[in-house]
């Protein structure tokens, strides 16, 4: 390996360690780009200059959007002839060389996946000029592809790429301890609520009835595409099991969710579902506290997607404000109900 002098083998592989540790999906992307740096800053001994990741955001049309450093503005504006290169990188499998009007170069790396699942990463763009290190960056984008393959295995539902129901307590837990945090320090900076979101398609036993398993679970797929199109990526989406979906959100204002979720309704009731037509969902939610269990939680969300499915189904009701107005029977039991 083509090392100069002075530069810190100890400092890559500290990073190296740290991304092998992360789980985070948003943080191992930082953590990649941090890596990345580390082993520029390696090779040249002089700091790394820019270093991208790219998503792919919507499947069918391989559109893509890069990854911002605050993981909230991620829709930045790609230009046609950067996103025809991120096409050729991504087909071919091959590292491809960007020169830029200003004589800089610039270099694509891809990341291929046997399942890409929408907001997977494929790309890497890192400027630097040493011929030695194009090798290096491939076999450390290797190791990133192999661990997070192993996350995605543990991590995601096999169907939908989605957060499976096992990482929900590991999520919830990160959002609630930072939530108990500020709560006793006092500390409303941050100004952001949290509400937890149970959706449960309407009739999809008759979905699977009347057209087999194989269309239910493409509206099941199609569904969860739309999931994650609608909501930000910073707002983690989970498959619970059949046909139930929950979302945390994180509004700077409460009245925001309302506004969050009717915009996915919304979107739902016009979309046309391949050979099922349209299909709609009920959702309950309830604003988190940090006062509160993860399980309480969930189940405050149950009972107020159950008064949604007993009340007409295709609707959203809040635990908190059904509670307020003496709506909710606490000992509803899902038994009672025709949730499909």
């Amino acid at each position: 390996m083509d090392i100069l002098p002075g530069t810190s083998i100890n400092q890559f592989l500290e990073r190296l360690t740290t991304l092998t540790k992360e789980r985070d999906g948003h943080e191992l992307e930082q953590t990649l780009k941090q890596t990345i740096s580390s082993l520029v800053e390696l090779f040249t001994n002089t700091q790394a200059k820019s270093v991208r990741i790219y998503r792919l955001k919507e499947i069918s049309t391989l559109f893509f959007s890069a990854v911002s450093e605050d993981q909230i503005n991620v829709e930045e504006k790609i230009s046609d002839e950067l996103c025809q290169s991120l096409l050729d990188c991504y087909n071919t499998g091959h590292c491809k060389e960007l020169k830029a009007s200003d004589g800089k170069t610039f270099h694509l790396f891809p990341i291929k996946h046997e399942v890409a699942y929408n907001n997977s990463v494929i790309a890497v763009e890192a400027e630097y000029s040493h011929e030695g290190l194009t090798q290096a960056i491939v076999h450390l984008l290797a190791i990133y592809h192999n661990y997070n393959g192993l996350l995605n295995d543990n991590e995601r539902d096999t169907l939908t790429g989605l957060l499976n129901r096992k990482t929900f307590d590991q999520k919830i837990g990160k959002i609630m301890s930072a939530l108990h945090s500020n709560a006793m320090r006092k500390d409303d900076r941050a100004g952001v609520s949290y509400f937890i979101a149970i959706f449960d398609i309407d009739h999809f036993k008759r979905v699977n009835d009347e057209f087999g398993h194989l269309i239910g679970d493409e509206v099941l797929l199609l569904f969860s595409q739309m999931m994650t199109k609608s909501f930000r990526d910073s707002d983690p989406l989970f498959r619970f099991g059949g046909e139930e979906f929950v979302g945390v959100f994180g509004c700077a204002q409460d009245a925001d969710i309302d506004m969050v979720l009717k915009r996915f309704t919304d979107k739902l009731q016009v979309f046309n579902f391949p050979q099922v037509g349209r299909v709609t969902a009920s959702v309950g939610y309830t604003r988190l506290t940090a006062d509160s269990a993860p399980s309480q939680l969930v189940d405050r969300a149950d009972l107020a997607l159950y008064y949604a499915k007993n009340h007409g189904r295709n609707r959203t009701c809040s635990y908190d404000e059904l509670k307020a107005q003496g709506l909710l029977q606490e000992d509803i039991k899902e038994g009672e109900i025709e949730l499909f």
